[in-house]
């Protein structure tokens, strides 16, 4: 059975009615009778799904409830002498709440935190409702029985309920800037690479000789002005660079080639 193909009966069955069509469904179990009994208590199911009700989800949020009913009809035993609503209620919301916890997450929170949020969601509604407006954190922490510090961190993981995308303007913004928010080469990451080798490199000079060669291409020093600075002869600071820049050529032959793709 479809159940977004059903259409309301024109009209509602008595309560004898729908107890034989039970009566009936559990013992020959009817394609036609199911039709007619999830029909009856379509509002049932519709007015659960309202509870969770978020944005856009609005449809999904009914289908799901519809197939709780559904479900809650085929597994009605009424014989044992229970009213249908009383069990088709804790059924159909045991399936909004799977499709919570495992299609209704785009970045999946703990379970614990995701059961917290539908909690705070329900204990909201009634509380605004005693209170003629919004409970704070503490009364809500107070009805769910949980701390002030969770029910902030339940409240921050429901945007976790939808992914944004990357188009969407900032919050500040008049106009799309996609541009602004998809992945772009940062130069960064490529000098601290390259400072990072340098460190490398320079790790087999002695002080001395690190000195020297920053004094020549950090401070951009002649080798005369740096004899000065170090105290040694002109032709000793020559020798230095020499040695210093085939050490460090010989150290970066010698690293493994990075592989290429």
């Amino acid at each position: 059975m479809s159940v977004s193909g059903l259409r309301p009966l024109p009209n509602a069955l008595s309560r004898e009615t729908t107890a034989q069509l039970f009566e009936r469904y559990h013992r020959e179990r009817r394609p036609s009778d199911r039709d007619e009994l999830v029909l009856r208590h379509m509002r049932l199911a519709s007015s659960l799904a309202v509870r969770y009700r978020a944005n856009h989800e609005h449809d999904d949020l009914q289908q799901v409830a519809a197939i709780g009913l559904v479900k809650a009809v085929d597994r009605f035993d009424p014989s044992r002498g229970l009213a249908f609503s009383s069990f088709a209620v804790p059924t159909i919301l045991g399936e909004l709440k799977r499709y919570f916890r495992d299609l209704g997450w785009s970045v999946r929170a703990p379970r614990e935190i995701q059961e917290l949020s539908l909690r705070l969601e329900r204990e909201g509604a009634q509380l605004t409702g005693r209170l003629g407006r919004t409970p704070t954190v503490d009364e809500l922490a107070r009805a769910c029985e949980v701390t002030a510090e969770a029910v902030l961190e339940a409240r921050m993981a429901t945007t976790a309920h939808y992914a944004d995308s990357l188009d969407h303007p900032g919050p500040d913004d008049d106009e799309d800037v996609p541009e602004r928010l998809v992945a772009t080469e940062d130069p960064g990451f490529a000098r601290a690479e390259q400072n990072a080798d340098l460190d490398r490199l320079l790790s087999h000079l002695s002080h001395r000789e690190q000195t020297v060669l920053y004094l020549r291409f950090g401070e951009d020093l002649v080798q005369r002005e740096i004899a000065v600075r170090i105290g040694s002869s002109q032709m000793q600071v020559s020798r230095m660079l020499r040695q210093s820049i085939a050490t460090l050529q010989t150290q970066s032959s010698d690293w493994p080639r990075p592989v290429t793709r």
